[in-house]
């Protein structure tokens, strides 16, 4: 598989400066061009099914950036293949700056995670800006006898074929974890069930069908509030406010065991600089409201109003980090 080396964006945005220097004409041109942009509806991809955390956090920035603008933000849903059908969908398009992508932590994982991919991290895409970052659960139903992930671990020993697991798809952050709680404990019999979504996997758990869900807190929050849902711990740093009695995975055992959901948003790599300018400007504004971080809190995220050098720098360094976790867990290339 081809090695991905991050760079820094500071590099591409000066690359392209020089290139702009020896191009004054057209480039004049461009900026008159989109002096009134956006002229027609911008479409944000997202590359989950409807009702995951990706899609949330996508419809709720997207409705608050119309709001505030007056212009037409769409939604695109384009699941599949562990998203690598929307990062590439995306990555293929015209770059003419109406056509973005809302990313999750898989667009930084599949690159080792797959022995292929339809894009290049580093190459097709620059960022616009961070959105909301959410932490990942393990949660069982509310009947089930247990109340720490050591006593799920092994009541899932005990009996192995009574006890499965639901995630995202493949390349998600909660189905990575969910990976490694496996090789860590080796749970080699814990079954893996994907689903194209995040709301499809814990609906699963709903159901009864499967004995525990990896996913993130958003679309989870309202059952464990509810009582519906078992929390048994928080993949992050510290302990979400509103489950206040809920560990850490570190405090349940588990050192590092650190795996969040961010959201962001990324253009092609030769979307026109204004288009990405306005896109991170309204995003920013949107997220850095009371309303909407509010919003997103209740929804089980955390804002997280950053720009675009900020964004790039954070996905860069999860590239190498998760190829370094994948490796160590001797996950599979798919």
């Amino acid at each position: 598989m081809t090695k991905f080396n991050p760079i820094s964006r500071r590099h591409v945005i000066k690359g392209a400066g020089a290139l702009a220097a020896g191009v004054a004409a057209p480039v004049f041109g461009l900026r008159s061009a989109y002096a009134a942009y956006p002229d027609r509806p911008v479409k944000i991809v997202v590359a989950n099914t409807p009702g995951g955390p990706s899609d949330i956090v996508a419809r709720m920035v997207a409705a608050a950036i119309q709001e505030a603008t007056g212009k037409t933000v769409i939604i695109e849903n384009r699941g599949g293949a562990g998203s690598n059908i929307g990062m590439g969908y995306v990555a293929r398009g015209e770059a003419d700056g109406y056509t973005f992508l809302l990313a999750t932590n898989a667009f930084s994982i599949n690159p080792t995670l797959y022995i292929s991919i339809p894009y290049d991290p580093v190459k097709d895409y620059v960022a616009v800006s961070e959105l909301a970052s959410s932490p990942n659960t393990f949660v069982v139903r509310s009947e089930l006898p247990v109340k720490t992930m050591k006593e799920f671990v092994e009541l899932a020993r005990r009996s192995p074929d009574k006890f499965n697991i639901s995630t995202p798809p493949i390349g998600t952050s909660p189905q990575l974890q969910a990976a490694v709680l496996k090789s860590v404990e080796k749970l080699t019999t814990l079954e893996e069930v994907v689903f194209k979504g995040g709301g499809e996997a814990l609906q699963a758990l709903l159901s009864n069908t499967v004995q525990m869900s990896s996913g993130s807190l958003a679309p989870a929050a309202p059952h464990i509030k509810s009582g519906t849902l078992k929390c048994l711990a928080v993949s992050a740093p510290s302990r979400w406010p509103d489950l206040p009695d809920v560990p850490t995975m570190e405090e349940a055992g588990y050192k590092g065991f650190v795996f969040p959901t961010d959201c962001c948003l990324l253009a092609p790599a030769k979307t026109p600089p204004e288009a990405i300018k306005w896109l991170e400007t309204e995003s920013l504004k949107a997220l850095n409201s009371p309303g909407m971080k509010e919003k997103l809190y209740q929804a089980g995220f955390l804002a997280v109003p950053k720009g675009a050098d900020a964004c790039w720098a954070r996905v860069n360094k999860e590239i190498t980090m998760f190829r370094d976790i994948i490796n160590q867990a001797g996950i599979q290339k798919l």
